[in-house]
């Protein structure tokens, strides 16, 4: 226990509100080097400070197993949100006090990720292949995260049989939820022009909001389906409104909405973004829609097999195989093979005072030890 609480203590110290470089991947390479790990680290994006295209740093690292063996891949991210305010101790300041690890990214997901590499430190290099797949972007648009890691992969021919990534899905309890899917993403910016004038002379302009009540009403009123076997219904929400008039006096010359759609595979990011537009011109304006990720199901079988034994054996728990929650970078990487999500208690995260069980991330270690050896041994 002391090595991985020690492990997580050394990421959390390091500050990598997304996106994420430089000292906490120099944190996390100090971790892995001693266990033979060849490492590779680049940045991503040349953009300025706080836009999309932001420079982001990841780090791929791989220990080869005898020729042929099987190829396990452990995934996840090293930036956190920012920590705001109200934190007892500094949020960058890891303290334990009484049994729990305080500081951000304690479960979200420093802490898993110090879990990883206290599993492979005791997995002979024989077993098989192991790597790690590490972005500083999973918190933001992750746009030049994973997505450049899958293409860094590619080009070196490291193509894993089976991923973990450490998010945090456990609910109540450190075992009781693996995610085998999520539901999709899509982001949709909504627009209506119109003609500014005065308010007393309506005939004189053309007032865009009625159009975009109009047609925010019929986006709010569509059910979109009620669900399957494996996801809850796919939901739209209106997250903005705006138009930005100061005046009383006048009619604005504009006005915009966002919209937010989680969705399941009953429906294709496509397919809702030509939905929406349809609506939105027909009430005329118009719609920008931002696909951030497709829905994915890694169907039960071997792979939930491993991860269920393992932390049964250590827990003596069943995890509930669930599709539930918001998006996480295993959309990008079930492209490459299949892939599962299971971590740490999810109760604090984001929030301020995040913290750890110490003995849930000794016990994770073992799960995660646990769960590569038997994917290597396939």
């Amino acid at each position: 226990m002391t090595q991985v609480l020690d492990f997580a203590k050394r990421l959390i110290a390091a500050p990598s509100v997304t996106p994420a470089t430089g000292a906490v991947f120099d944190a996390f390479e100090s971790l892995l080097a001693p266990f033979g790990f060849e490492i590779k680290r680049f940045i991503r994006g040349d953009g300025a400070p706080g836009t999309p295209d932001a420079p982001v740093e990841n780090l791929f690292a791989i220990r080869h197993g005898p020729p042929g063996s099987k190829h396990f891949a452990f995934a996840g991210h090293l930036d956190v949100v920012p920590p705001g305010q109200g934190w007892t101790t500094g949020a960058f300041e890891p303290e334990v006090r009484g049994d729990l690890l305080y500081g951000r990214g304690a479960v979200d997901m420093k802490g898993s990720i110090a879990c990883m590499v206290d599993a492979v430190a005791d997995i002979p290099a024989d077993a098989g292949t192991i790597s790690f797949i590490i972005t500083g972007d999973e918190e933001g648009p992750a746009l030049h995260g994973t997505r450049a890691l899958i293409d860094f992969m590619a080009a070196a021919g490291h193509t894993p049989d089976l991923c973990l990534v450490g998010e945090p899905t456990s609910v109540h309890r450190l075992g009781d939820m693996m995610k085998i899917g999520r539901r999709g993403s899509l982001n949709i910016w909504l627009e209506v022009e119109g003609k500014e004038g005065h308010v007393a002379y309506p005939h004189l302009a053309d007032n865009p909001i009625p159009k975009l009540v109009a047609m925010l009403a019929e986006l709010d009123a569509l059910v979109l389906d009620e669900g399957n076997d494996w996801f809850q219904p796919s939901n739209l929400e209106i997250t903005d409104m705006e138009v930005g008039n100061p005046a009383t006096n006048v009619i604005p010359s504009h006005a915009r909405a966002r919209l937010s759609i989680r969705f399941n595979d009953n429906h294709t990011g496509a397919e809702l973004s030509a939905l929406v537009t349809e609506i939105a011109e027909r009430h005329g304006g118009t719609a920008r829609p931002v696909i951030s990720g497709e829905p994915f199901l890694t169907p039960l079988g071997e792979f939930s097999a491993i991860v269920a034994e393992a932390v049964k054996a250590e827990t003596g728990i069943d995890p509930e195989p669930s599709t539930t929650g918001g998006t996480s970078d295993a959309r990008f990487l079930r492209a490459v093979c299949p892939v599962i999500e299971f971590g740490l208690c999810n109760a604090t995260m984001h929030k301020r005072d995040e913290a750890v069980a110490i003995e849930d991330l000794a016990v994770l270690a073992r799960i995660y030890r646990r769960i590569a050896l038997a994917a290597l041994a396939r």
